[in-house]
């Protein structure tokens, strides 16, 4: 391909299923020859992929796009593109009410992005939003926005789920997955260029494989990728509770390159509120999950997030998530209050419905509540060491080095902050933990040859 002279900058907002869609994008531009930069200020064009899943979300997008018109005002900038879950979602409007917007383009279609830019450019406002079917695979060219040595895999896009609250499957269309094979081969692209850190997201990955094969295959699958040779750790995100079979716990539990940690998406412990929200299981359900996890991962590291203020929850129903909260003490919690999305079920619920003052206040007696737990798990963890993966200096200081366990996802998690060496990004030490935060662990780096088994 001609080198073309046109720069371009994509902006990613949003989750790491969002990531890698970018990531593609910035693929299929650099094979069409087209030069891709990091800084909007410098590019011809300007491409924000969305996230539109709650009113934050949405609120984040539009403000950056709003800031990047700018660049079309003062800067070099020469066409704004939005692309992804608001594009689909929005785009007469977005392209009604924002003029500085060139063209719009769906979460199905981002594959002809590079069309869409020589469109642009050629002056041509473009709306390019079907219906969301599309699924990359291995052969889709891929350029990583993330530090070499950790990757991110989508094993599947969309979701059936269908819970009363969330709009994805209508801005990602259902649940459809990748064939082993496929997901085998990027993982193997992926290890042959440095990545440490393999981690696996859809939507809901414990569903991974029942449309292709008729059964759940995430066991399966974590069993092929961790043939792969070159990664260390194997991370996998967005279980739904209901979906965890023995299976896939005993595979977590005996493969020694898997991370022992489950992100665990519960939303409430009510069972009249799971029932509202279209949710399968109860809380004896979640109980029951996170027993059986423990009981097979003694040291495994579990993580969820809860919704408050979800039509029909009475301060009687927060409570039992409050109480649910510090019966199973999950080591790792997000709150989030409820945002109601036009055309979802909950939308249209006029009962029992919650103000924002008292969503709010639910949000931060929750946290607070799990702050006080996840002190005295960091705490617990004092004098024992872990395998970090070094991330580099700290944003706050270069003083310090900052780096994950197993026990930490990127991104989501807290650090654990080393001042007494500092490795270069993408090795692996044997950290001692001197001191904990609410979040966040102070370790010190071992000699080499020191240090227990944790």
């Amino acid at each position: 391909m001609r080198p073309m002279s046109e720069t371009v900058a994509l902006v990613s907002l949003g989750c790491a299923k969002n990531l890698v869609d970018s990531e593609v994008m910035a693929g299929l531009l650099t094979r069409a020859g087209y030069r891709m930069i990091p800084s909007p200020e410098d590019a011809d064009v300007i491409i924000v992929n969305t996230c539109a899943f709650i009113d934050e979300a949405q609120e984040e997008a539009v403000d950056t796009i709003l800031e990047l018109a700018g660049e079309k005002r003062s800067g070099r900038c020469r066409a704004l593109i939005v692309t992804g879950c608001l594009a689909q979602r929005f785009a007469s409007d977005l392209l009604a009410e924002m003029p500085e917007i060139d063209a719009v383009v769906g979460t199905g279609d981002f594959p002809g992005i590079a069309d869409v830019v020589r469109r642009v450019l050629a002056g041509k406002r473009t709306k390019l939003v079907g219906a969301p079917c599309y699924l990359y695979d291995e052969k889709s060219p891929r350029i990583l926005s993330t530090p070499s040595y950790v990757a991110y895999i989508k094993i599947a896009e969309g979701c059936s789920n269908r819970c009363s609250y969330c709009v994805i499957p209508d801005l990602r269309g259902p649940f459809r997955s990748r064939r082993v094979e496929s997901v085998v081969a990027e993982a193997e692209r992926l290890a042959r260029g440095g990545a440490k850190e393999l981690i696996l997201v859809a939507q809901d990955t414990t569903r991974y494989g029942e449309d292709i094969y008729g059964r759940p295959s995430l066991a399966r699958l974590l069993q092929e990728v961790c043939r792969v040779d070159g990664p260390r750790w194997l991370r996998t995100l967005y279980m739904y509770p209901t979906r965890v079979t023995d299976e896939l716990i005993a595979v977590m539990a005996s493969e020694p390159r898997i991370c022992k940690y489950v992100d665990l998406p519960l939303q409430h412990a009510d069972d009249d509120i799971l029932r509202a929200m279209n949710r399968r299981g109860t809380s004896d359900d979640a109980r029951d999950v996170i027993a059986r996890f423990r009981a097979a991962i003694p040291d495994v590291t579990i993580r969820s997030t809860f919704i408050v203020g979800f039509p029909g929850e009475t301060e009687e129903k927060f409570r039992t998530l409050v109480e649910f909260l510090k019966e199973v003490r999950l080591d790792r919690v997000g709150v989030f209050a409820y945002s109601p999305e036009s055309g979802t079920p909950a939308a249209r619920m006029r009962r029992g419905r919650v103000s924002a003052r008292e969503k709010e206040r639910r949000r931060r007696e929750a946290m607070e509540v799990q702050r006080d737990i996840s002190r005295e798990k960091n705490e617990a963890r004092v004098g024992r060491v872990y395998d970090v993966l070094i991330e580099g200096r700290s944003e706050e200081t270069e003083l310090v080095t900052v780096g994950r366990s197993q026990a930490e996802a990127p991104e989501i998690d807290g650090l654990i902050y080393i001042g007494n060496e500092h490795p270069p990004p993408g090795e692996f030490r044997r950290v001692r933990i001197a001191d904990a935060g609410d979040y966040d662990l102070v370790g010190e780096a071992l000699p080499s040859g020191e240090g227990g088994d944790a």
